[in-house]
């Protein structure tokens, strides 16, 4: 295989809810965008990266880009941090709570909530982290909404734009190539066609269209 994306669901997902958004990488980008699925309550991010260097290593690509949704983000972000020699290419992170999640830690204050989260959210969300981009060789853009729907808006009671789950602070990485914002909430932004446009311009050029 030539070039190949990997999509990384976020928390309670599958990686059916990007559907669209790969359909439109394929179709405007001619992309091969390959969902990777794992179980988020009830694995380690110890174990969630080494299957996913077992599913990018049965890929074959000659480059090889990531894009990841919320919890997604920061499973690739684990694994490039634990498996840094892959194929090159870019990294899209969709709305991912790069240095910490408000909605997160009040949730965790719900038990049955809490209970559903899993091992990998009390590892990587409920205490501040201080992250940071350190693979020089491969550029990250970041997206994040300012469309304030969701559930966490009302757990976190942000004080400053948010997607109604992540406050657009929250998604700032120190290193990143390229940060935008885009009126999408959380879960809006995997069916927006400006989303999926700004996705690919950054996986194909580096940049994200907007600047």
């Amino acid at each position: 295989m030539g070039q190949a994306v990997v999509y990384v669901h976020g928390l309670w997902m599958s990686g059916g809810e990007s559907l669209l958004l790969r359909r439109r990488l394929s179709r405007e980008f001619a992309m091969d965008v390959r969902p990777f699925r794992y179980a988020t309550a009830s694995s380690t991010m110890s174990e969630i990266t080494a299957r996913l260097q077992r599913f990018v290593r049965d890929l074959k690509a000659d480059r090889l880009h990531f894009v990841g949704h919320s919890l997604g983000g920061l499973v690739i972000y684990r694994f490039l941090e634990r498996y840094p020699h892959q194929p090159p290419g870019r990294v899209v992170f969709l709305g991912t709570p790069s240095v910490a999640s408000r909605a997160a830690v009040q949730a965790a204050h719900i038990r049955l909530v809490a209970s559903a989260m899993g091992r990998s959210v009390q590892d990587e969300l409920l205490r501040p982290r201080d992250r940071r981009w350190k693979a020089a060789d491969r550029e990250l853009g970041i997206i994040a909404g300012t469309r304030p729907l969701g559930f966490g808006q009302i757990l976190a009671k942000f004080e400053e734009d948010c997607d109604g789950t992540i406050g657009v602070s929250e998604t700032q990485l120190p290193g990143a190539t390229d940060h935008i914002t885009l009126h999408v909430s959380h879960l809006g932004m995997l069916v927006s066609s400006r989303v999926a446009r700004e996705t690919g311009a950054f996986l194909q050029e580096g940049r994200f269209s907007l600047r």
